[in-house]
């Protein structure tokens, strides 16, 4: 299983930027979908979560509001679109990918497959 995450950049701030996680070798349908970002000299944290072809979504509380995960199952590809975007936002965003479950979890811990990260980073 392989994940590509693309889609960052330099932007201002209260811009928007749509990251983009293509899978390979396994389908989302089948899987829970994590995006996760780490800031420089932070722990991983999660940011959004979803369950493949089921439509339940989570969202940490720090982004709730302005960001949505989605998927496009005919591309496999999993998007977070990111909206009013903030300095705060700045990070390296990582998808990952775990079998499917009745939660949703928000531990990186439970993933087990990891794209390369993304670096977003949000100027004021």
């Amino acid at each position: 299983v392989q994940l590509q995450a693309s889609g960052g950049g330099l932007v201002q701030a209260g811009d928007s930027l749509r990251l983009s996680c293509a899978a390979s070798g396994r389908t989302f349908s089948s899987s829970i979908v994590g995006w996760f970002r780490q800031a420089s000299g932070k722990e991983r944290e999660f940011v959004a979560g979803m369950r493949g072809s089921g439509g339940t979504t989570v969202y940490a509380g720090s982004v709730k509001g302005r960001f949505t995960i989605s998927e496009d199952n005919a591309k496999n590809t999993v998007y977070l679109q990111m909206n009013s975007l903030k300095p705060e936002d700045t990070a390296v965003y990582f998808c990952a990918l775990r079998d499917s479950s009745i939660w949703i979890p928000s531990n990186k811990l439970e993933y087990v497959y990891w794209g390369q990260g993304t670096q977003v980073t949000v100027s004021s």
